[in-house]
């Protein structure tokens, strides 16, 4: 593994105005000149130029081309530099860890998987994940000290203070992994620790730039399903950072109750909709997806199966994932409710592969909904981060946490 050694700390770019002139510089792919700048800013004109003296010098924008615009000298356009810093994601799932490098504009430029350690030896888990990113970097040929940091989305619960991962329900191996701190030593880089739906709800919000919504619930369909919360542009996480376990909202569960076993019955939307369970169902319609629904790979594989089926129009298979997206839809309801928020994202890796049939059947199960109080518009759509968006959403945790804005930097510290 790496052999440099870095603070435990994110790497700063250097006070406010900094990171309130980058992100606005991020924000916009065109690019802005320094005019502009002081205009969105608020900022003098001196320190727009000083601080892009600075984040020149650094790497982080370029000039590039000038526009004439009315009277006066042409103006010189300033643009984002991807590729001169990086963040790495990190995914932890029941069957794969997922990885993924992503630039300053949150492109993913290299991804990689490993199968998931079992977690009996939590130092195996710590060097398969370590050896994994130092690979995932050397393989894009991208300087280590352009790393920013790692970001790493767990199942819940953890406890986001020790930075460890307690006892996930989904990985019944795991628990207590000091995962951040350990992780840390290994590679050399700052670490961050959240909640997967928190770190898919915080990429949604970063990478979505100026269309961004400012309130929205981000619905995680993976292993099992959680909501990622977004109020006022902040994610919520939480007295201990776990909010977002929404699997036990009771709901109608329409043509999946009861069938194929107990689990569901209940009327909980996470045992009704778990991958597991689905599959039995489609198995028990006369779908053959093969594997053991008990493996959690063998149920990757036969969702695989499901999602070609999907795609090729069979009724069994389409009727299924819309069964599942109304469930889903229905839970969501109560969420809309609770918080009157105007925007739905659903997204995870169990979601995207049957999204095409389960998307407008979750659409119309919440717009549609006799229960719905808001009077409002609900926009809803799913991600456009596909299968490893809790992984990019990790990444962007390093890069917001690094490059974002935050008005507590303008706090006098006593």
């Amino acid at each position: 593994m790496a052999e440099h050694r870095r603070g435990a700390n994110l790497p700063s770019i250097g006070g406010f105005n900094r990171t309130v002139v980058l992100d606005a510089v991020r924000r916009s792919p065109d690019g802005l000149s320094r005019v502009e700048l002081a205009s969105r800013t608020g900022l003098s004109a001196q320190t727009v130029s000083n601080v892009t003296r600075f984040l020149i010098e650094a790497g982080m924008i370029a000039e590039s081309g000038t526009i004439v615009s009315g009277r006066g000298k042409p103006r010189t356009i300033l643009r984002l530099e991807a590729g001169s810093r990086y963040a790495v994601g990190v995914h932890v799932d029941p069957a794969v860890v997922t990885y993924v490098l992503l630039d300053l504009a949150g492109t993913v430029v290299a991804s990689t998987t490993t199968s998931t350690p079992t977690a009996d030896d939590p130092s195996e888990v710590v060097r398969t994940i370590g050896t994994a990113i130092d690979g995932l970097i050397t393989e894009a040929q991208v300087d280590v000290d352009a790393v920013l940091g790692v970001g790493i989305a767990s199942p819940g619960p953890i406890d986001v203070d020790a930075g460890v991962v307690l006892d996930p329900p989904f990985l019944p191996r795991w628990r207590d992994v000091p995962l951040r701190d350990a992780l840390a030593e290994a590679t050399g880089y700052p670490v961050l620790l959240e909640k997967d739906v928190t770190a898919a709800a915080v990429g949604e919000m970063f990478l979505a730039g100026e269309s961004s919504a400012r309130n929205f619930a981000f619905v995680y369909f993976g292993t099992g399903f959680g909501v990622g919360l977004v109020i006022d542009h902040e994610p919520v996480r939480g007295v201990g950072s776990n909010a977002g376990d929404a699997g036990h909202i009771m709901v109608d569960q329409g043509a999946l109750a009861g069938t194929p076993d107990a689990a569901g019955t209940r009327g909980e939307v996470g045992a009704a909709v778990a991958p597991d369970r689905l599959v039995q169902i489609a198995r028990s319609r006369g779908l053959s997806l093969g594997g053991d629904p008990r493996d959690v790979a063998a149920v990757d594989r036969a969702w695989d199966a499901l999602a070609e089926a999907i795609d090729a129009g069979d009724p069994v298979a389409v009727g299924l994932a819309a069964e599942a997206g109304t469930v889903m839809g229905r839970a969501v309801v109560l969420i809309v409710n609770l918080l009157d928020i105007d925007r739905v994202v659903f997204g995870g890796p169990f979601w995207s592969r049957i999204a095409s049939a389960a998307l407008p059947a979750a659409r119309q199960a919440i717009v549609d909904s006799p229960l719905l109080v808001p009077k409002h518009p609900v926009v809803v759509d799913e991600s456009g981060r596909g299968a490893d968006v809790a992984a990019v959403g990790a990444a962007c945790l390093v890069l917001d946490a690094a490059l974002s804005p935050r008005a507590s930097a303008l706090l006098i510290r006593r």
